[in-house]
């Protein structure tokens, strides 16, 4: 059984490209290989930056025969049709035997197909692999007409058994395979011939090129780690960089730097960032003071002076760039950070939601507000979210955006703001990602929920929500951290009221800002205001919503304005409640990740107070629990079969049996036991549920387990008496109301 060696040899391809280039060249291949017939026992992709390498081992030599029996026409058809079937299948009329069917005689033609050669369908896979291989992008050159990420250079193709290696015939736009290639760009740029993958990997490394990128990656960091060590210094973590260092380079040789004393105040995030998108340098960080005091340079090759001229020209570089953000630095340090918030007013946030500074402002009066409930100063929370994205104006956060919220942090600290001011700044924008913090501290819970609800509410009011795989504006990564933030703080708020709100403040502020532009360009004749009531769906007791409404009048003179249409008046309601149920779905996708039952999220969704995010937690939580026990379990059998009884039942006579069943009409000891046992769980269940003690109240529910299974097994439901059945069917829908006010167990799978 042969093994493949396949390298695609061409200019550098892009670091960020080359890891899912490998993975494709593997699964394409493959997949090429097993739909025409072929097998292998194990398959490997490799990348450099100037090839893509499969090695696949254990393939067979050649494809099996098949022979395939397809059905035609009847023996009596027309000519016409047998004709056709001919010519689909490639036979004579003689080749065709006839065979007897249902209908009749048919004709039926045995087609056998030879297997081929490992070589031939290795060629065609290739080809077809190469010509769609599915780079993100990718260039012609020349005249020909193929596709690469970068100018082709050659291909090596092999196939080699115990007897040697046998060059596959195969040629692309004029680059015949062939059995060499070539070493690293600078130390051995000749080529050589191979014979196996072991022969392959072995020349290489000597030719000064390491195949594998785990082999890359893991002599970079240990060798950075080195170096770094024998300076008593350490070196910052960065996987993402590590990947691309190992991408940029076939013999990666590690230098250490260190950076001029001058520099050294600037805040670590801003060295480091500049290290790492202008130059990719891995930050050294000094374990005693924690500040950023040197850096490793990943090279390409070994030099004579042992890296010398390539520290010395990256030094150059780095002086200039740090230059650059120490002169950024120093300038927005001289701008009072109320200045520097203020020119926000003049930055449009979207084109259909006003600026960043109307934004703020609309963040900042929502904080306000949420700050009781989190257990923060009112007045603290306003000011927090008036500063927390001032930096968005700063020349450092223009130059690194990913910088935001970092530098806001420490220009508050400058400005002699207090440091739980200043840690809002960084900590609102939080959590970025399912494995992202929360914050805790309640003023940056604070400013944080109001950010985000101001987010959800204005995109949903001019219709930009998710779809499918698209969320430009990254409204579901909103949805998940308003609802970590609630959970993993424990805080009770009734999310609708709030999404109705936030929007409603957002309609009037924007209707205001549009009547006072028509009124200074003079587009508008002045009216009567008048004071209008709050619109209906905006919970009452929210100080500070605008009473000033503009007047009918007014508002027809006003251009229609989305955010103001959706979210006006009537509106508020209907676009919370679906605001609403998309945070219900993203909390599914949350609990679901924490190992709870789809199904039993569904059960305690319609239940009241389910904009209570902590408190539908609550019951879900413990409804999981419950019904994993013995208990549970059988409860809910009982609960499926009379569920099952009484809708047949229901639908069989045409009525509903939800009158209250009567007791007197009981006969059975077994049915006056479960009116007993219902009255009792009914008692228990108010304190319970009134107190949120949902484990209480599935305890209390256990309770009914036993004399609904003796009901069922003494008692005949369809009794011969029509108001026994009557009453008896009734009994079985006070079963399932009682149950149904604990969560809805027919939303439980079976149930």
């Amino acid at each position: 059984m042969p093994d493949l060696l396949l390298e695609l040899f061409s200019e550098e391809i892009p670091a960020r490209m080359q890891r899912q280039a490998a993975d494709d060249l593997r699964r394409l291949v493959t997949e090429g290989l097993v739909s025409r017939g072929l097998t292998y026992a194990h398959a490997a992709g490799f990348a450099t930056p100037r090839r893509l390498t499969l090695a696949l081992t254990g393939l067979t030599d050649r494809s099996p025969d098949s022979r395939e029996e397809r059905k035609g026409p009847r023996a009596d058809a027309p000519a016409q049709a047998v004709e056709g079937f001919l010519r689909a299948t490639g036979l004579t009329r003689d080749q065709l035997v006839t065979r007897a069917d249902k209908k009749g005689d048919i004709l039926v033609a045995l087609i056998e197909q030879p297997g081929r050669s490992a070589a031939e369908i290795v060629a065609e896979a290739v080809e077809e692999t190469v010509r769609g291989f599915p780079w993100p992008k990718s260039m012609r050159w020349g005249d020909g007409s193929l596709r690469w990420v970068r100018p082709l250079h050659s291909i090596l193709c092999l196939l080699t058994t115990e007897a040697g290696a046998e060059t596959v015939p195969l040629a692309i736009d004029g680059i015949v395979a062939g059995n060499s290639t070539r070493g690293h760009r600078f130390h051995a740029p000749g080529t050589f011939t191979v014979s196996s993958f072991e022969d392959y990997d072995a020349k290489l490394r000597r030719a000064h090129v390491i195949l594998d990128p785990e082999a890359r990656a893991a002599r970079i960091a240990h060798d950075a780690a080195q170096l770094a060590f024998a300076a008593g210094l350490e070196v910052v973590e960065d996987a993402g960089l590590l990947a691309e260092n190992t991408g940029l380079t076939e013999w990666p040789v590690v230098h250490m730097g260190r950076i001029e004393e001058r520099f050294l105040d600037l805040p670590p995030e801003v060295l480091q960032t500049s290290m790492r998108e202008n130059q990719k340098f891995f930050s050294l960080r000094d374990p005693v003071s924690g500040k950023i005091t040197g850096y490793i340079v990943t090279a390409n090759r070994e030099t004579a002076d042992d890296g010398a001229t390539v520290l010395a020209g990256n030094a150059r570089v780095l002086t200039a760039r740090l230059a650059d953000a120490e002169f950024f630095w120093r300038n927005d340090l001289r701008t009072p950070l109320a200045e520097m918030a203020a020119k926000l007013d003049a930055v449009t946030f979207h084109n259909k939601l006003g600026t960043q500074g109307e934004r703020i402002a609309r963040i900042a009066a929502l904080a306000r507000e949420i700050a009781p409930h989190v257990g923060a100063d009112p007045d603290l929370a306003e000011r927090a979210a008036k500063l927390a994205k001032a930096d968005l104006a700063s020349q450092m956060v223009y130059e690194f955006p990913e910088l935001q919220g970092t530098m806001g942090r420490y220009y508050a600290e400058r400005a002699e703001e207090t440091a739980e001011v200043a840690a809002v700044a960084k900590e609102h924008y939080s959590p970025l990602g399912p494995t992202d913090g929360v914050p805790t501290v309640p003023l940056s819970v604070a400013v944080a929920l109001a950010d985000k609800l101001d987010t959800l509410t204005g995109f949903w009011a001019i219709d930009e929500k998710p779809t499918g795989s698209k969320d430009p504006f990254a409204l579901r990564r909103a949805g998940l951290g308003v609802i970590r933030l609630l959970l993993e703080n424990g805080v009770r708020l009734r999310v609708a009221d709030w999404l109705a709100y936030a929007g409603m403040n957002a309609a009037i502020a924007r209707m205001k800002e549009m009547f006072a532009t028509a009124k200074r360009e003079g587009t508008l004749v002045e009216g009567e205001n008048s004071i209008y009531p709050v619109p209906e769906g905006v919970p009452l007791g929210f100080s500070i919503l605008p009473k000033v409404y503009p007047s009918p009048a007014e508002q027809q003179a006003i251009p229609a304005d989305p955010v103001a249409v959706n979210f006006g008046r009537n509106g508020a309601a209907a676009r919370g409640h679906d605001l609403l149920a998309f945070l219900h779905d993203r909390l599914k996708v949350h609990l679901r990740g924490e190992g709870v039952r789809h199904d039993v999220i569904d059960a305690a969704l319609p239940m009241p107070g389910n904009d209570d995010l902590v408190l539908l937690v609550a019951r879900v939580r413990a409804l999981q629990a419950f019904l994993g026990s013995d208990d549970g379990a059988n409860l809910l059998s009982g609960y499926r079969r009379a569920v099952n009884i009484l809708t047949k039942e229901e639908e069989k006579d045409g009525v509903e049996y939800s009158l209250d069943p009567d007791i007197r009409i009981a006969e059975t000891d077994a049915e006056k036991a479960l009116f007993a046992a219902l009255d009792a769980v009914e008692g228990a269940l108010r304190p319970a549920l009134a107190a949120e003690d949902f484990a209480g109240a599935m305890t209390a529910l256990a309770g009914l387990r036993a004399p609904i299974d003796a009901f069922f097994e003494t008692t005949v439901v369809n009794a011969e008496s029509p108001a026994v059945r009557r009453n008896r069917l009734c009994l079985l829908n006070r079963i399932r109301a009682v149950m149904n006010r604990v969560a809805v167990f027919s939303a439980v799978e079976g149930g």
